[in-house]
């Protein structure tokens, strides 16, 4: 017997101790193993040997060899990978490469196989006790709201309170920026939005429904009465009652109609994560069932995706530009920021809670000496944060004024020759356009105040201590897309142009870029920690991130939906009343897929 066969069958023993001895100690771990009855055989394919472990009605039992016909088969290519694999500590990148590589196996029913690689990684973490007791007898856990991190202390099974985390000691010390002889370090505690702060009430809340319900004169096997829909009153059911209409109504709606009748659409932004995420558990069951795909059309960023995009040159970004260690260069550099219909105060520049608050309020520094400037019809509440001149264009019109500050730049050459010699594209015919030389109306800041109502002198003004200074430019809610102006029926226009100005004075220079500091603080690029768009355990390559980031992190069966029919998000009423709608989708993967719809 080789070394490796020996060190293989060792292993295998001590696991089957280590769940007959889990078993033995923890209740809980007891009453999960009464859930499946089933033979898993553990097998180094090369030799032929292994071990299997029978579970059966919460009791373990086990032994050395093969078993004639095993419910789920644990394979490895070899006795030495198998060993290598097992032997603690586990490195579950490894455990993933050998997935990948199929040298690791697993054979069964797919139930089966869950629950028992499950109850093997349970058995190492049977007993773990969870949360802090606290002076007055509460339990401190840790959670997650959409509005940030948080401490929940619980008492008597009743959440008492909902705080912001405070870091220790014995957490990972926060990044420092040095700018201008200043050093600037968040504080140690976690940033929570005014919504995360809600999600006591909401628990508690005595309008949450608790249970199903079902209309009292709806019949599911019988009259249905639709007329009565929002009249009727209700009943209480049960969960299994429940779960059994909605399944026995999918399969009606395919077997009748085919899975083109069933259209599944959500919300566009839940609770992030793994699994509670649109794009994960949603995603899988809806590719399973099969349906028609609401499609979502990029409202949250519409003037960048269909406009901006085209000034980018190339970007995976959807036409918003890059944040990455922006906090720092403003700091450092910057002279002076422009918020252009940007209010993260009121906002949370989308998803970031009030970290961005803190950074922002730097910006009041004078050793810094970085101005502010203001661009809203509304005095928003950032504008009351950090104060500064404000300009106040009428809704929709601030692309005049945009123009008017680039036609003042071209005539008084106060912007980058040299960088858009060097850096950009058609110059030349958006100088034309501007000056006049196109269509013989110069964008002057005489012809911008006929539509927008801003002085020209102030115009005039503000485009050249722009054009004299390193300036961050701060559009939308993220300082760089999203929010803002470019929901309005001028935004395509206006985000366009915020790229031809950035564009004009050097975008990326030293002190020269897009962002609010919202985003962009200092970022460890070697941690990594599952995205907005991964897919969790989707198996969607293709309407989720998950070919670019987290397959080969997380191997899984992919997962796709049979039917090609879409419906575009804001038509769907047309098509539930009318029977069709048309639309153009939006695919975030290129610029040249983005370019033809």
């Amino acid at each position: 017997m080789s070394l490796a066969t020996m060190k293989f069958s060792a292993v295998l023993f001590g696991m089957a101790q280590s769940l007959k001895l889990a078993s033995a100690r923890f209740p809980e771990f007891r009453e999960r193993l009464k859930e499946r009855n089933l033979t898993a055989q553990f097998l180094a394919k090369d030799e032929e040997i292994g071990r299997w472990v029978e579970f059966r009605n919460g009791k373990i039992r086990t032994g050395s060899g093969l078993y004639a016909n095993p419910d789920v088969t644990l394979g490895f290519k070899t006795a030495a990978i198998g060993a290598k694999l097992l032997t603690p500590p586990i490195n579950w990148l490894e455990q993933i490469n050998a997935q990948k590589d199929f040298v690791l196996t697993m054979d069964g029913p797919e139930d089966l196989s869950n629950w028992f690689a499950q109850t093997i990684m349970q058995s190492q973490t049977a007993g773990w006790k969870f949360g802090v007791p606290r002076p007055d007898g509460c339990m401190r856990y840790c959670n997650m709201t959409n509005g940030g991190p948080v401490f929940i202390d619980v008492k008597d099974d009743k959440i008492v309170r909902i705080l912001p985390m405070d870091f220790d000691e014995r957490d990972p010390q926060p990044w420092t920026i040095k700018a201008r002889g200043r050093k600037f370090t968040p504080p140690r505690k976690t940033t929570l939005a005014p919504h995360g702060m809600n999600a006591k009430s909401i628990i508690y809340s005595p309008d949450r429904l608790l249970y199903p319900m079902k209309r009292v004169d709806f019949d599911p096997n019988g009259e249905r009465n639709p007329q009565n829909r929002g009249k009727s009153g209700y009943e209480r059911i049960s969960w299994e009652e429940a779960i059994k209409i909605v399944a026995d109504e999918i399969k009606r709606q395919k077997r009748v109609h085919g899975p083109g009748a069933i259209a599944v659409s959500h919300g566009s932004h839940h609770t992030w994560g793994n699994i509670g995420y649109y794009l994960s558990a949603l995603f899988r069951f809806s590719n399973a069932v099969g349906m028609t795909r609401v499609h979502h059309n990029p409202d949250s960023w519409e003037g960048w995706y269909w406009g901006a995009v085209h000034h980018w040159g190339h970007t995976l970004r959807v036409g918003q530009s890059e944040t990455y260690g922006t906090v720092e260069d403003c700091l450092q550099n910057a002279e002076m920021i422009v918020f252009w219909s940007a209010d993260p105060e009121t906002t949370s520049g989308s998803y970031g809670a009030q970290e961005g608050t803190i950074r922002r309020q730097w910006l009041k520094d004078k050793e810094l000496g970085i101005k502010v400037v203001h661009v809203d019809p509304f005095y928003n509440s950032s504008a009351q944060f950090l104060p500064g001149k404000w300009f106040a264009p009428k809704p929709t019109t601030s692309v005049a004024m945009a123009m008017a500050i680039a036609y003042v730049w071209i005539e008084e050459g106060l912007y980058d020759k040299e960088y858009v010699r060097t850096h950009t594209e058609g110059f030349d015919k958006w100088a034309a356009y501007l000056t006049g030389d196109e269509d013989g109306i110069p964008k002057t800041p005489e012809w911008q105040e006929k539509e927008t109502g801003v002085p020209a002198k102030d115009v005039r003004a503000l485009a050249r201590e722009w054009g004299s200074k390193r300036v961050y430019l701060a559009p939308g809610g993220w300082g760089n897309g999203h929010g803002g102006a470019c929901r309005n029926q001028t935004g395509i226009q206006w985000a366009r142009v915020m790229v031809c100005l950035v564009a004009m004075q050097g975008l990326g220079k030293p002190g020269v870029n897009m962002g609010n500091l919202q985003w962009g603080c200092p970022v460890d690029f070697n941690f990594y920690f599952p995205g907005y768009s991964d897919g969790g355990m989707s198996g969607d390559l293709e309407n989720t991130g998950m070919p670019v980031e987290l397959y080969q992190r997380m191997p899984q069966l992919a997962s796709m939906n049979t039917n090609g029919q879409r419906i575009p998000r804001i038509g769907l009423p047309e098509a539930i009343v009318e029977g069709q709608t048309f639309g153009y989708p939006w695919v975030g993967k290129s610029i040249e897929i983005g370019s033809y719809c």
